[in-house]
């Protein structure tokens, strides 16, 4: 469970056409262990060919990125977002 401070990292790709299995196994192969350090990492596939990455960092920890993919294996570069637990609710 996050606690206040700690931070997260989404890194979310879409694959180009027909290229979804490609681009999960290059994540899980190669960009995975940019991220090792965290306290949590989490992997998740979604149609159109996406691939989600969150990693989930103590208080005060910086979250590491994750590599770009290769250009083959994408329709559009990789996005990233990095956001700062501000509540959290012990009770949901």
């Amino acid at each position: 469970m996050a606690t206040e401070g700690a931070a997260a990292a989404m890194w979310e790709a879409r694959a180009a056409a027909g290229l979804g299995a490609e681009l999960l196994a290059w994540v899980r192969e190669s960009a995975l262990a940019a991220v090792a350090a965290a306290e949590r990492v989490e992997l998740f596939s979604a149609p159109g060919d996406r691939v989600l990455v969150i990693s989930w960092w103590p208080a005060g920890a910086e979250p590491a990125a994750l590599p770009e993919p290769p250009a083959a294996l994408l329709a559009r570069p990789a996005h990233r977002w990095a956001f700062r637990c501000e509540d959290v609710d012990p009770a949901r």
